[in-house]
């Protein structure tokens, strides 16, 4: 880490009689690159529209599923079959249809296995001996009677179809057969967990699924390496989950057929669950080794069903604790938070509590944001750290208190972005993780009178960390940075900018707004960076290129001076004039405190655009005594990377 470091010189004179003047320091500040009109490189079209709203003739396609899978608990591997009607919204034709095949990157010939380091990584082993990766037979296309011909490329595969795929709304009808292994640890977000009462299974990215085609590259085909997350079609789901009857298996969505797989007492206890806002158990820790809390049966078939998601993943064990409540939602409907874990998990100001944190984590979010749309939230206690599924997360079996609430709240928020708000995960981590990160910190401001609130001191004290000038740009792809990056650049550079704008740029309550209006806009649609950029400019009628610029599409760094503080005629009585100049490349509102002799603080407070056409800004101080010490910055809210120019008299 370089920190650029300034001395400053005393202006030679009589010290009764003058303030001492700074050296002048060479700016790298340049306000036509910073200011200038064309950060936009693309006007709006009718897809898009410039106000960062969908446009009149806005489109995306749709993919809807039926599923049936088998979980093989003594081989560690899922059987199942693939229906899916996709609907080409589109204004073209389509030749052929790619699809993700997401458990091809556990196969030790996938390109995301040969991009993992020798070193430790989150997303696998250089070492890795497992053998994953789908078996897929069967394809066939509704209405096409001969075989279609298709090529699997690492984690996509394509679809040759005999005919186009009308444009406009026509729609096929897929399907096909796969099986895959499941891995032990697949890259931190499925998963098999041993437990003292068996094996919890997490599964996800467990079916082939139509990849994106829409307005900004087509076909959205990147593969998947393991950083990069999802970006998928909206539509309804089917699902059937056919396990070992003394396994219970939750899923993020509603269950068709309570009364087949509980038992008669916990299926009261299930419904009971529905309308109490206190956590009620369903299945206890010591009725988990007792045979009678299961059905007598060799198997069962779980169905659930779940509209309007782009996604949907679920958890099978004979180790579960089952507790449940009541999520109350603005409209007066309302959902089921409900929590699965193994005894492991249990007590100690643990995973009892998870049905709580989670009820308060959409309760809130509901309230503030957008209403929850789903019938069920689920969280599972697995050895996925955290990942997030449509009404369905992972989270660390071993967290507790305030960690537990961290991971519980940070994944169900990401059902807003990006379940609700489907961005492109796979190239823009950031539209996720990092609105997540900023509505977490706000969530946990109020949970529970703050129980969990941390007091982080100066709000600007990671910013030598995030401004590190070796860091990338965040609008780069997770792909494309450094992993030891990723925690920096998609989650806490970007929520930091949101709350730099909320609180200090335009205001909480205008942006709270605009913020509001952004996920109304795009609430199961697919938003771009620019999208979302054109909307918080329109609605709180800020021009913002700079601040884009700055922190998103660069790496730039703040360095804001005082280079100049003298009395007007010598007369302490006749007030101050300052010189405070901008000498790196992002621009920042200026604060500063005076404080005088008798200890009197004077702030004053300049807008950014001081700073459209010039390099240093020199303003009078209305003060009417000698000032002690003159601070930019004094709350130690702005990114400035170099603060030890901050302060007059100098240190």
């Amino acid at each position: 880490m370089i920190r650029k470091t300034f001395k400053y010189l005393l202006y030679i004179g009589l010290a009764s009689l003058t303030i001492p003047s700074f050296a002048q320091q060479k700016s790298a500040y340049n306000y036509s690159e910073a200011f200038g009109p064309n950060f936009y490189t693309s006007n709006g079209t009718e897809y898009r529209s410039a106000s960062g709203k969908p446009g009149s003739a806005y489109w995306q396609n749709a993919a809807s599923y039926v599923i049936k899978a088998k979980l093989n608990d003594q081989l560690d591997r899922i059987s199942g079959s693939v229906q899916i009607k996709y609907t080409n919204n589109s204004p073209e034709n389509l030749d052929f249809i790619w699809l993700q095949l997401d458990q091809n990157l556990f196969s030790n010939e996938s390109r995301g296995q040969a991009t993992i380091p020798l070193t430790d990584s989150r997303y696998g082993s250089s070492n890795n001996k497992f053998e994953g990766g789908y078996k897929i037979n069967n394809i066939k296309i509704s209405d096409q009677n001969q075989k279609p011909s298709y090529t699997i490329s690492d984690t996509r595969m394509r679809i040759d179809l005999a005919a186009p795929l009308k444009s406009k709304g026509g729609t096929i009808t897929l399907s096909m057969d796969f099986e895959f292994s499941i891995p032990e640890y697949g890259a931190d977000r499925t998963g098999i967990l041993p437990t003292t009462n068996g094996k919890i299974y997490a599964i996800a990215q467990w079916y082939p699924r139509v990849c994106v085609f829409d307005d900004i590259l087509g076909w959205n085909t990147h593969p998947y390496t393991g950083p990069g997350e999802f970006y998928l079609e909206f539509g309804d789901y089917d699902a059937e989950i056919t396990a070992p009857a003394n396994h219970i298996v939750v899923l993020g969505g509603e269950l068709l057929n309570p009364e087949e797989v509980w038992t008669t007492e916990q299926l009261q206890r299930y419904n009971s669950a529905k309308t109490s806002d206190r956590t009620l158990m369903i299945r206890n820790e010591g009725e988990v080794t007792q045979k009678s809390s299961r059905p007598n049966k060799k198997e069962l078939t779980w169905k659930y069903n779940l509209k309007n998601a782009h996604d949907v993943a679920w958890a099978s064990s004979p180790a579960f604790i089952i507790d449940a409540a009541r999520i109350k939602l603005p409209s007066g409907k309302s959902a089921l938070a409900m929590s699965a874990y193994p005894k492991e998990s249990n007590g100690g100001n643990a995973w009892e509590r998870s049905t709580e944190y989670t009820k308060a984590s959409i309760e809130h979010y509901s309230q503030k944001w957008f209403e929850y749309p789903y019938p069920v939230a689920v969280n599972v206690a697995s050895n996925v750290g955290g990942m997030e599924y449509p009404a369905l997360s992972f989270c660390g079996y071993k967290a507790k208190a305030g960690n537990l609430w961290g991971v519980t709240d940070h994944e169900f928020g990401h059902n807003w972005f990006p379940m609700i708000v489907g961005s492109n995960e796979r190239l823009h981590g950031w539209m996720d993780e990092g609105f997540n990160t900023f509505i977490n910190d706000i969530s946990t401001e109020v949970f529970n009178k703050g129980e969990y609130a941390m007091k982080y001191g100066k709000k600007n004290s990671l910013s030598l960390a995030l401004f590190n000038p070796a860091l990338e740009p965040v609008i780069n792809s997770p792909q494309t940075m450094k992993e030891r990056n990723i925690g920096y650049l998609v989650y806490y550079k970007p929520a930091f900018a949101l709350h730099l704008l909320r609180n200090e740029i335009i205001g909480k309550d205008r942006f709270d707004k605009a913020f509001r209006k952004y996920i109304e806009h795009w609430a199961y649609k697919h938003p771009s960076p620019n999208d979302f950029f054109r909307t918080i400019e329109n609605e709180t009628g800020e021009n913002l290129n700079w601040f884009w610029r700055g922190l998103f599409q660069n790496n730039w760094q703040m360095d804001q001076a005082i280079t100049d503080v003298h009395y007007i005629e010598l007369d302490p009585a006749k007030g101050a004039i300052v010189t405070v100049e901008n000498l790196d490349k992002l621009p920042m509102p200026v604060e500063l405190e005076a404080t005088t002799e008798s200890g009197k603080k004077i702030t004053v407070k300049l807008p950014v655009e001081i700073w459209e056409r010039n390099n240093k800004w020199t303003f009078k101080l209305q003060s009417t005594e000698k000032l002690t010490q003159v601070k930019l910055d004094p709350r130690s809210v702005f990114p400035d990377t170099n603060p030890d120019n901050n302060t007059w008299p100098a240190n």
